[in-house]
Protein backbone atom coordinates (compact mmCIF):
# COMPACT_ATOMS: atom_id res chain seq x y z
CA UNK A 1 0.00 0.00 0.00
CA UNK A 2 1.28 3.23 -0.78
CA UNK A 3 1.93 5.60 2.50
CA UNK A 4 3.40 8.86 2.82
CA UNK A 5 6.23 7.22 4.58
CA UNK A 6 7.39 5.28 1.72
CA UNK A 7 6.25 7.76 -1.15
CA UNK A 8 8.95 10.95 1.28
CA UNK A 9 11.60 7.69 0.75
CA UNK A 10 11.11 7.42 -2.96
CA UNK A 11 11.33 11.07 -3.56
CA UNK A 12 14.52 11.39 -1.31
CA UNK A 13 16.10 8.49 -3.74
CA UNK A 14 15.60 10.95 -6.77
CA UNK A 15 16.93 13.83 -4.55
CA UNK A 16 20.35 11.37 -4.29
CA UNK A 17 20.22 10.48 -7.78
CA UNK A 18 20.11 13.70 -9.39
CA UNK A 19 21.83 16.57 -8.26
CA UNK A 20 20.19 19.96 -10.13
CA UNK A 21 18.91 22.19 -7.93
CA UNK A 22 15.38 22.54 -9.63
CA UNK A 23 14.71 18.97 -9.39
CA UNK A 24 16.31 19.19 -5.37
CA UNK A 25 13.66 22.43 -4.66
CA UNK A 26 10.64 20.45 -5.82
CA UNK A 27 11.58 17.20 -3.99
CA UNK A 28 11.43 19.66 -1.09
CA UNK A 29 8.48 20.81 -2.07
CA UNK A 30 7.01 17.62 -2.28
CA UNK A 31 8.01 16.06 0.97
CA UNK A 32 6.77 18.99 2.83
CA UNK A 33 10.19 20.50 4.35
CA UNK A 34 9.62 23.70 6.15
CA UNK A 35 10.61 26.91 3.74
CA UNK A 36 12.81 28.42 6.38
CA UNK A 37 15.27 25.48 6.46
CA UNK A 38 18.73 25.98 5.28
CA UNK A 39 18.53 23.49 2.60
CA UNK A 40 15.63 24.53 1.16
CA UNK A 41 16.26 28.34 1.44
CA UNK A 42 20.14 27.54 -0.35
CA UNK A 43 17.79 25.33 -3.00
CA UNK A 44 15.14 27.95 -3.68
CA UNK A 45 18.00 30.35 -4.80
CA UNK A 46 19.59 28.30 -7.22
CA UNK A 47 16.52 27.29 -8.24
CA UNK A 48 15.18 30.75 -9.14
CA UNK A 49 18.29 30.72 -11.35
CA UNK A 50 18.63 27.53 -12.80
CA UNK A 51 18.52 27.22 -16.35
CA UNK A 52 14.85 26.03 -16.91
CA UNK A 53 13.75 29.06 -14.86
CA UNK A 54 15.84 31.63 -17.07
CA UNK A 55 14.19 30.29 -19.71
CA UNK A 56 10.55 31.34 -18.52
CA UNK A 57 11.80 34.29 -17.44
CA UNK A 58 14.24 35.55 -21.01
CA UNK A 59 10.90 34.52 -22.99
CA UNK A 60 8.01 35.74 -21.26
CA UNK A 61 7.05 39.04 -23.32
CA UNK A 62 6.05 42.68 -21.68
CA UNK A 63 2.57 41.37 -21.12
CA UNK A 64 3.44 38.71 -19.24
CA UNK A 65 2.48 36.09 -21.16
CA UNK A 66 4.34 33.77 -24.02
CA UNK A 67 2.56 34.45 -27.18
CA UNK A 68 -1.09 33.63 -28.12
CA UNK A 69 -2.43 31.67 -25.14
CA UNK A 70 -4.10 29.26 -26.58
CA UNK A 71 -3.95 29.02 -30.43
CA UNK A 72 -0.21 27.98 -31.28
CA UNK A 73 1.49 29.66 -34.98
CA UNK A 74 3.06 26.46 -36.32
CA UNK A 75 4.84 29.03 -38.77
CA UNK A 76 6.91 30.04 -35.45
CA UNK A 77 9.37 28.09 -33.96
CA UNK A 78 9.09 28.79 -30.26
CA UNK A 79 10.84 27.00 -26.66
CA UNK A 80 7.10 28.25 -25.66
CA UNK A 81 4.45 27.63 -28.27
CA UNK A 82 1.45 29.44 -26.23
CA UNK A 83 1.29 31.06 -22.64
CA UNK A 84 -1.23 28.34 -21.37
CA UNK A 85 1.61 25.94 -21.73
CA UNK A 86 4.56 28.18 -20.50
CA UNK A 87 2.13 29.03 -17.33
CA UNK A 88 1.57 25.14 -16.71
CA UNK A 89 4.97 25.00 -16.64
CA UNK A 90 5.25 27.11 -14.09
CA UNK A 91 2.84 25.68 -12.05
CA UNK A 92 4.50 22.07 -12.51
CA UNK A 93 8.21 23.28 -11.70
CA UNK A 94 6.84 24.71 -8.64
CA UNK A 95 6.96 28.05 -9.01
CA UNK A 96 5.04 30.47 -6.95
CA UNK A 97 3.19 34.03 -7.33
CA UNK A 98 6.71 35.83 -5.71
CA UNK A 99 9.52 33.94 -7.77
CA UNK A 100 11.11 36.19 -9.55
CA UNK A 101 7.78 37.91 -10.47
CA UNK A 102 6.91 35.77 -13.22
CA UNK A 103 3.75 34.13 -12.21
CA UNK A 104 2.83 37.68 -10.86
CA UNK A 105 2.86 39.09 -14.42
CA UNK A 106 1.14 35.90 -15.94
CA UNK A 107 -1.58 36.65 -13.25
CA UNK A 108 -1.81 40.04 -14.81
CA UNK A 109 -2.01 38.81 -18.42
CA UNK A 110 -4.48 36.32 -17.59
CA UNK A 111 -6.65 39.02 -15.57
CA UNK A 112 -6.11 40.80 -18.90
CA UNK A 113 -7.40 38.73 -21.17
CA UNK A 114 -10.36 37.50 -19.26
CA UNK A 115 -11.04 41.72 -18.98
CA UNK A 116 -10.42 41.91 -22.43
CA UNK A 117 -7.86 44.44 -21.95
CA UNK A 118 -5.31 41.59 -23.50
CA UNK A 119 -6.60 40.28 -27.37
CA UNK A 120 -6.43 36.55 -27.32
CA UNK A 121 -7.16 34.83 -30.54
CA UNK A 122 -9.17 32.02 -29.35
CA UNK A 123 -9.21 28.80 -31.24
CA UNK A 124 -12.60 28.20 -32.65
CA UNK A 125 -15.11 30.96 -34.20
CA UNK A 126 -18.52 29.87 -32.25
CA UNK A 127 -20.05 30.24 -29.04
CA UNK A 128 -18.74 27.23 -27.80
CA UNK A 129 -15.28 28.66 -27.60
CA UNK A 130 -15.75 31.16 -25.59
CA UNK A 131 -16.61 30.08 -22.25
CA UNK A 132 -14.35 26.97 -22.79
CA UNK A 133 -11.58 29.21 -23.36
CA UNK A 134 -12.83 31.28 -20.39
CA UNK A 135 -13.01 28.55 -18.09
CA UNK A 136 -9.43 27.42 -19.00
CA UNK A 137 -7.96 31.21 -17.87
CA UNK A 138 -9.34 30.76 -14.83
CA UNK A 139 -8.59 27.58 -14.02
CA UNK A 140 -5.03 28.83 -14.29
CA UNK A 141 -5.78 32.38 -12.19
CA UNK A 142 -7.16 30.16 -9.50
CA UNK A 143 -3.85 27.89 -9.86
CA UNK A 144 -1.83 30.60 -9.54
CA UNK A 145 -3.78 32.30 -6.58
CA UNK A 146 -6.68 31.11 -5.47
CA UNK A 147 -10.33 32.63 -4.71
CA UNK A 148 -9.80 35.12 -7.54
CA UNK A 149 -12.60 37.60 -7.53
CA UNK A 150 -12.76 37.35 -11.69
CA UNK A 151 -13.46 34.07 -11.51
CA UNK A 152 -16.32 34.73 -9.56
CA UNK A 153 -19.08 34.42 -11.95
CA UNK A 154 -17.16 31.93 -14.35
CA UNK A 155 -17.11 29.19 -11.50
CA UNK A 156 -21.04 30.04 -10.57
CA UNK A 157 -22.13 29.65 -13.74
CA UNK A 158 -20.09 26.45 -13.82
CA UNK A 159 -20.88 25.21 -10.56
CA UNK A 160 -24.66 26.11 -11.55
CA UNK A 161 -24.56 23.36 -14.82
CA UNK A 162 -22.68 20.76 -12.74
CA UNK A 163 -25.49 21.17 -10.05
CA UNK A 164 -27.69 21.00 -12.73
CA UNK A 165 -26.46 18.33 -14.55
CA UNK A 166 -25.34 15.63 -11.86
CA UNK A 167 -28.92 17.00 -9.49
CA UNK A 168 -29.52 13.20 -8.27
CA UNK A 169 -25.73 12.06 -8.80
CA UNK A 170 -26.61 10.90 -12.05
CA UNK A 171 -25.23 12.68 -15.33
CA UNK A 172 -28.32 14.17 -17.44
CA UNK A 173 -27.37 15.03 -21.22
CA UNK A 174 -31.16 17.05 -20.93
CA UNK A 175 -30.11 18.80 -18.30
CA UNK A 176 -26.64 19.60 -18.73
CA UNK A 177 -28.00 21.11 -22.24
CA UNK A 178 -30.80 22.93 -20.94
CA UNK A 179 -28.62 24.31 -17.84
CA UNK A 180 -25.84 25.51 -20.85
CA UNK A 181 -28.97 27.30 -23.12
CA UNK A 182 -29.76 29.03 -20.00
CA UNK A 183 -26.31 30.06 -19.19
CA UNK A 184 -24.87 30.51 -22.43
CA UNK A 185 -27.80 31.67 -24.60
CA UNK A 186 -26.79 29.23 -27.00
CA UNK A 187 -29.09 26.72 -28.93
CA UNK A 188 -26.82 23.85 -30.04
CA UNK A 189 -27.17 20.38 -28.97
CA UNK A 190 -23.24 19.91 -28.74
CA UNK A 191 -22.55 21.41 -25.83
CA UNK A 192 -19.34 22.82 -24.22
CA UNK A 193 -17.36 19.97 -21.75
CA UNK A 194 -17.99 20.27 -18.62
CA UNK A 195 -14.85 21.89 -16.66
CA UNK A 196 -13.96 19.81 -13.60
CA UNK A 197 -10.51 21.07 -13.50
CA UNK A 198 -12.16 24.97 -12.48
CA UNK A 199 -14.58 23.50 -10.40
CA UNK A 200 -12.61 21.40 -8.22
CA UNK A 201 -10.19 24.34 -7.42
CA UNK A 202 -12.95 25.70 -5.26
CA UNK A 203 -14.47 21.52 -4.45
CA UNK A 204 -15.36 22.96 -0.82
CA UNK A 205 -18.16 24.93 -2.91
CA UNK A 206 -18.94 22.53 -5.50
CA UNK A 207 -19.55 20.06 -2.98
CA UNK A 208 -18.95 16.19 -2.16
CA UNK A 209 -21.87 14.97 -3.73
CA UNK A 210 -21.17 16.21 -7.25
CA UNK A 211 -17.74 15.94 -6.97
CA UNK A 212 -18.52 11.89 -6.65
CA UNK A 213 -21.26 12.09 -9.52
CA UNK A 214 -18.65 13.54 -11.54
CA UNK A 215 -16.17 11.03 -10.89
CA UNK A 216 -18.42 8.14 -11.85
CA UNK A 217 -19.31 10.00 -14.87
CA UNK A 218 -16.18 11.28 -16.41
CA UNK A 219 -14.03 9.51 -14.28
CA UNK A 220 -15.91 6.02 -15.26
CA UNK A 221 -15.32 7.49 -19.08
CA UNK A 222 -11.75 8.47 -18.60
CA UNK A 223 -10.67 5.15 -17.06
CA UNK A 224 -12.28 2.73 -20.33
CA UNK A 225 -12.10 5.30 -22.94
CA UNK A 226 -8.88 7.39 -22.35
CA UNK A 227 -8.91 11.19 -22.06
CA UNK A 228 -7.24 13.02 -24.62
CA UNK A 229 -5.62 9.58 -25.65
CA UNK A 230 -7.39 6.16 -26.65
CA UNK A 231 -6.82 2.92 -25.63
CA UNK A 232 -5.59 3.41 -21.96
CA UNK A 233 -6.05 -0.09 -21.22
CA UNK A 234 -7.93 -1.48 -17.86
CA UNK A 235 -5.45 -4.43 -18.01
CA UNK A 236 -1.85 -2.51 -17.81
CA UNK A 237 0.88 -4.75 -19.08
CA UNK A 238 3.21 -6.43 -16.97
CA UNK A 239 6.22 -4.22 -18.42
CA UNK A 240 6.39 -0.41 -17.69
CA UNK A 241 8.27 0.20 -20.77
CA UNK A 242 6.03 0.80 -23.41
CA UNK A 243 5.37 2.71 -26.85
CA UNK A 244 2.17 4.42 -25.16
CA UNK A 245 2.93 4.08 -21.79
CA UNK A 246 3.76 8.21 -21.60
CA UNK A 247 0.30 8.93 -23.38
CA UNK A 248 -1.73 7.31 -20.82
CA UNK A 249 -0.99 9.64 -18.18
CA UNK A 250 -3.35 12.11 -19.82
CA UNK A 251 -6.14 9.59 -18.27
CA UNK A 252 -4.45 8.96 -14.92
CA UNK A 253 -3.88 12.66 -14.10
CA UNK A 254 -7.56 13.93 -15.17
CA UNK A 255 -9.13 10.83 -12.87
CA UNK A 256 -6.42 11.46 -10.23
CA UNK A 257 -7.91 15.16 -9.90
CA UNK A 258 -11.10 13.93 -8.16
CA UNK A 259 -11.40 12.24 -4.56
CA UNK A 260 -12.04 9.35 -4.16
CA UNK A 261 -10.43 8.84 -7.55
CA UNK A 262 -8.60 5.19 -6.01
CA UNK A 263 -11.30 3.11 -7.06
CA UNK A 264 -10.29 3.48 -10.65
CA UNK A 265 -6.72 4.50 -10.15
CA UNK A 266 -4.91 1.51 -7.20
CA UNK A 267 -4.36 -0.87 -10.03
CA UNK A 268 -2.08 2.02 -11.50
CA UNK A 269 -0.53 2.99 -8.60
CA UNK A 270 0.38 -0.64 -7.75
CA UNK A 271 1.23 -1.23 -11.43
CA UNK A 272 4.08 2.07 -10.93
CA UNK A 273 5.07 0.88 -7.39
CA UNK A 274 6.12 -2.64 -9.07
CA UNK A 275 7.87 -1.13 -11.94
CA UNK A 276 10.91 0.90 -10.18
CA UNK A 277 14.08 0.10 -11.92
CA UNK A 278 16.81 -0.74 -9.79
CA UNK A 279 17.56 2.51 -8.33
CA UNK A 280 13.84 3.13 -6.89
CA UNK A 281 13.07 5.02 -9.72
CA UNK A 282 11.19 5.04 -13.15
CA UNK A 283 12.21 5.52 -16.61
CA UNK A 284 9.91 5.88 -19.60
CA UNK A 285 12.53 4.58 -21.75
CA UNK A 286 13.72 5.70 -25.29
CA UNK A 287 10.65 5.39 -27.16
CA UNK A 288 9.32 8.42 -25.32
CA UNK A 289 8.39 11.18 -27.90
CA UNK A 290 5.54 13.21 -26.77
CA UNK A 291 5.18 17.06 -27.49
CA UNK A 292 1.91 17.34 -25.07
CA UNK A 293 4.15 16.32 -21.92
CA UNK A 294 7.46 18.03 -23.55
CA UNK A 295 6.90 21.56 -21.94
CA UNK A 296 6.71 19.59 -18.20
CA UNK A 297 10.15 18.41 -17.82
CA UNK A 298 12.57 19.06 -15.37
CA UNK A 299 15.14 18.45 -18.23
CA UNK A 300 16.05 20.79 -21.17
CA UNK A 301 17.46 16.92 -22.63
CA UNK A 302 15.56 14.05 -23.48
CA UNK A 303 18.50 12.60 -25.18
CA UNK A 304 20.30 10.88 -22.06
CA UNK A 305 19.21 8.09 -20.32
CA UNK A 306 19.99 10.01 -16.86
CA UNK A 307 17.29 13.09 -17.85
CA UNK A 308 14.83 10.58 -19.13
CA UNK A 309 14.90 8.59 -15.38
CA UNK A 310 14.55 12.14 -14.10
CA UNK A 311 11.96 13.46 -16.05
CA UNK A 312 10.15 10.04 -15.77
CA UNK A 313 9.90 10.07 -12.05
CA UNK A 314 9.12 13.40 -11.24
CA UNK A 315 6.18 12.83 -13.22
CA UNK A 316 5.32 10.14 -11.68
CA UNK A 317 6.01 11.58 -8.31
CA UNK A 318 3.83 14.55 -9.05
CA UNK A 319 0.91 12.12 -9.69
CA UNK A 320 1.27 9.99 -6.56
CA UNK A 321 1.75 12.82 -4.04
CA UNK A 322 -1.49 14.12 -5.71
CA UNK A 323 -3.21 10.68 -5.57
CA UNK A 324 -2.28 10.36 -1.63
CA UNK A 325 -3.73 14.29 -1.39
CA UNK A 326 -6.90 12.87 -2.50
CA UNK A 327 -6.86 9.23 -1.23
CA UNK A 328 -5.62 9.21 1.91
CA UNK A 329 -4.41 5.45 3.26
CA UNK A 330 -7.11 5.01 5.41
CA UNK A 331 -10.27 5.62 2.65
CA UNK A 332 -7.78 4.24 -0.14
Amino acid sequence: MLTRELLDQTAMKLYDFCQYPAVRHRILQFIGEAPDTERFLQLHEEFLHSDIVEQLYCEQDAQGGWGAFRSKDYSVKKLFPTSQVAIRRCLYLGLTYDDRDILMLANEYLEGVLTGEIPAKCLEKNKRANPWQTAEICELLESIRPNNPLCDRTFAEWNYIARCAYQDGQYSYERDCAAQHEVFLTREARLVPMQPGLLLKRRTELGEKIEEAMLCHLGESAYHNGYFWAECPEILPEEFVGRKTRRWFHAFNFINQFQGGSRYLSHVVKWLLQNQNERGLWDYGSQVKDPWGYFGNFSTNRKYTHNRVVDCTMEILSFLYQYLENNPPSEG
